[in-house]
């Protein structure tokens, strides 16, 4: 679906008017391409201590525990020496330079005194950001066990990030990782994170704040092709965003098995060629849908690593409205057959390979929407699914988290009443909808071996909608 507003203010005449009347003007995304850098200019780190040494490192050259020697599964052993990122990165702020980047690492923060220095540094440079530019803040979270003060001033940190994310301007973004204490920086999860917020495969995550709770996962020998090796099954992928998915996992390296009903059996088919993968027609609320799904992919690949658990349906009225049909239907495909599905796996012995499950779960789940009572239970029951199936996965080295998609330009919301949808587009921080690569782009880095550290979560993709945090 096209957003005709934003592209008219970003063009021409059309743009000089829009100036002239002060109207909005959210910018056209940057969104990622094979071989782009990393970022386009200089990064500023921020903070003191050996954390932010640490990181300013790493950035920068080569540096200890990482990451580095390639093992035969592709991944890196975080506890030897690798290159570091070869950004160029600036410790101090410069009168006149324009930082692509900036990263607060504000691990050591003990008291909201210490917020200060480092968060004044960065409101000095804010005015000369250019556009797209990255915010990352490295944090740990605030927790009773460190006392009154250091709990207020990491809490602090998290609330500076998302006000400052509302400040910015022209497709730039502000995030955070907020780092378990005793988990290092330098665990995969960590630099993994921080790498995803500063690229522009995170063009529509804004103002979210990334929690990694070990220092399990490992980095990528190939940061575009994490995926190597790898097979990840994709369900509702004959269209939209889970034929997004499934072409963003193969991309970095996935083979994919690709699954919808039967009735879409032919677009299904076209995306499976697209990437070179297997299609499999199933209904997801099949009562054998988990076994089914693994007996093919061990049966054509293999084996089975990632399952993405994308297929979902709509069926809105107002609670008063509320049929027995509706309701139950809604969680019959959003969460009942991904419980069974899992089930299924997890009892197989077949899913032990560091498995990944990524659920898509809803900002409907989390605020809540006038009109999907059904929804928004279903997708907030992904959020509890993930959270306790997650546990169930750390023996393996596995994780289970999911994605929380905010307006997302689909066939779907196509349907909403026009002005509606205008409205709808402008509610979050880079004011417009985004892209079924947007949601595409965080499954697959929650699908990577970097992502190992990240136990049960729900990360946000909406470009941090004003309603519900």
């Amino acid at each position: 679906m096209t957003d005709t507003y934003l592209n008219l203010v970003n063009s021409g005449f059309t743009k000089k008017i829009a100036q002239q009347l002060g109207l909005p003007r959210p910018a056209v995304l940057r969104r990622f391409r094979p071989g782009q850098p990393l970022l386009d200019g200089p990064v500023l780190v921020l903070g003191s201590g050996a954390d932010a040494d640490t990181v300013a490192r790493i950035l920068s050259g080569t540096s200890r525990a990482a990451a580095g020697t390639a093992g035969t599964d592709g991944v890196i052993d975080p506890a030897s020496t690798i290159p570091g990122w070869d950004l160029d990165v600036r410790r101090d702020p410069a009168a006149g330079d324009r930082y692509a980047g900036v990263v607060l690492v504000l691990t050591e923060v003990a008291h909201p005194d210490d917020l200060a220095e480092p968060v004044l540094a960065l409101g000095s440079v804010l005015k000369a950001l250019p556009a797209h530019a990255r915010i990352v803040t490295i944090s740990r979270p605030a927790t009773a066990d460190e006392g009154p003060a250091t709990a207020a001033a990491r809490q602090g940190v998290d609330s500076i990030l998302r006000s400052v994310a509302k400040e910015l301007r022209a497709g730039a973004t502000g995030n955070g990782v907020v780092v378990a204490d005793g988990v290092p920086v330098t665990a995969p999860s960590v630099l993994g994170g921080l790498r995803f917020f500063l690229s522009t495969r995170s063009a529509f995550v804004d103002g979210q704040l990334l929690d990694v709770d070990t220092d399990g996962g490992a980095l990528p020998l190939d940061w575009e092709r994490p995926l190597d090796g790898r097979v990840a099954v994709v369900t509702g992928a004959a269209r939209g965003i889970g034929a997004a998915i499934a072409a963003t996992l193969a991309r970095d390296g996935a083979t994919v098995v690709t699954v919808d009903v039967p009735a879409a059996g032919e677009q299904l088919a076209a995306v499976a060629n697209r990437v070179r993968g297997t299609a499999l027609q199933l209904d997801v609320t099949a009562p054998d849908a988990g076994t089914r799904i693994l007996e093919h992919a061990l049966a054509r690949h293999g084996r089975l690593d990632i399952v993405v658990h994308n297929a979902g349906i709509v069926r809105d009225k107002l609670l008063a409205n509320m049929t027995p049909d509706r309701w139950g239907s809604i969680i019959a495909v959003n969460i009942a057959a991904q419980l069974r599905i899992n089930e299924q796996l997890l009892t197989s012995g077949d899913f032990t390979n560091e498995p990944r499950i990524v659920a898509l779960a809803s900002t409907s789940g989390i605020a809540g929407n006038r009109g999907q009572t059904n929804y928004a239970a279903s997708k907030g029951g992904v959020i509890g699914m993930v959270r306790a199936t997650a546990p169930l996965l750390t023996a393996f080295g596995g994780t289970a988290n999911a994605v929380a998609p905010g307006f997302i330009e689909t066939d779907m919301t196509a349907k909403i009443p026009p002005v509606t949808r205008q409205v709808a587009r402008r509610l979050n921080s880079l004011q417009q909808g985004g892209q079924p690569i947007d949601v595409a782009e965080t499954v697959a880095f929650l699908a990577s071996p970097q992502a190992g550290g990240i136990v049960g979560h729900v990360l946000r993709v909406c470009g941090q909608n004003l309603v519900g945090q």
